[in-house]
């Protein structure tokens, strides 16, 4: 028998192919290298220009290390915050950015595609939602403002 609502709750259903955490809580027997050193190869990853999320996963890949709040008890963005080598703009704002800054490109090229003008709306609807939370957070400043130009300029200042 069918639910009444079961239609309802679609969107639930979707997106589960993801990655699954570590289940061990805790420092795995196999890592020889201190929290310190795990820190330390934190930092110069940042350094190499790598974001936060490809430290994680050069990490994971090449040293072994499955997770790094296990081992060190501190975030990456934690460990980049200590040693102020995190970015200005956070990452998944800064992708969405980007993705945008894509999009109007298209845009230019192909005024009239009116699906990725759509797509382009619910992209800096996006930013936007993405911009007050890290604003009520205190990661953006208070002033902070998405401008499409300003964010052309940023993304093609880092390619």
């Amino acid at each position: 028998m069918e639910r009444a609502d079961a239609g309802m709750n679609k969107s639930r259903e979707k997106g589960k192919s993801h990655s699954t955490r570590p289940v061990r809580v805790g420092v795995p027997k196999w890592l020889r290298l201190e929290p310190e050193e795990v820190e330390e190869l934190v930092a110069e990853l940042a350094r190499k220009g790598y974001p936060p999320s490809m430290i994680g996963i050069i990490l994971r890949d090449q040293y072994g290390i499955p997770l790094v709040k296990s081992v060190t008890n501190k975030k990456v963005t934690q460990i980049l915050r200590e040693k102020n080598l995190l970015p200005p703009i956070p990452e998944d704002l800064y992708n969405l950015m980007r993705k945008a800054v894509n999009i109007r490109r298209h845009l230019s090229e192909h005024p009239k595609d009116e699906n990725v003008k759509k797509g382009l709306q619910e992209v800096e609807s996006k930013i936007r939602r993405l911009a007050r939370y890290y604003k009520s957070r205190g990661v953006l400043p208070r002033n902070w403002d998405y401008d499409p130009e300003a964010a052309r300029l940023m993304v093609s200042q880092s390619a």
